[in-house]
């Protein structure tokens, strides 16, 4: 989780919202990670986990990411669950609750919906501190300072 926490920091370095990704192999070799770059990228998919799934599946050269970890400092919105569940990613480890956007648990629940044809395991609240403060510290300052840049 401290390497998605350094994720997010990038995050921050610009000027996007503090989310990391790193998704792990089943030896615990680092496959890929990523950060937020919606406004970079003006691409409303380009959310850290996509990011991180994209260029694991190019790397690997497979769209299944099967025995594979996805750490992300955030819990994963419905758009990155539905990916997650595509790419049979094994766990989720995330840090914060997201309850206006979550899908694993806090808004929704796809990992525990039986319909669907995969069901990663989901381990919440690594980090839960750090990760809930950077982002809540984030939004925090953007509201006061539309034009600044926030720095952690």
């Amino acid at each position: 989780m401290q390497l998605a926490l350094k994720q997010a920091e990038n995050a921050c370095k610009s000027d996007e919202v503090p989310i990391g990704a790193v998704l792990v192999g089943k030896a615990g070799d680092v496959i890929s990670s990523g950060y937020n770059k919606t406004v970079m990228n003006n691409d409303p998919t380009a959310h850290a986990e996509i990011l991180s799934l994209r260029s694991a599946c190019r790397k690997i050269d497979n769209y299944r990411l099967l025995d594979t970890i996805l750490y992300v400092t955030i819990e994963p919105c419905i758009m990155c669950m539905g990916a997650i569940i595509h790419a049979r990613i094994k766990q989720v480890v995330f840090g914060a609750f997201d309850p206006k956007w979550g899908a694993a648990g806090s808004l929704y629940d796809f990992a525990d919906d039986f319909r669907l044809n995969h069901s990663p395991e989901i381990i919440s609240g690594v980090c839960q501190k750090e990760c809930s403060a950077l982002i809540k510290n984030f939004f925090k300052f953007k509201r006061k300072n539309t034009k600044e840049q926030f720095v952690i």
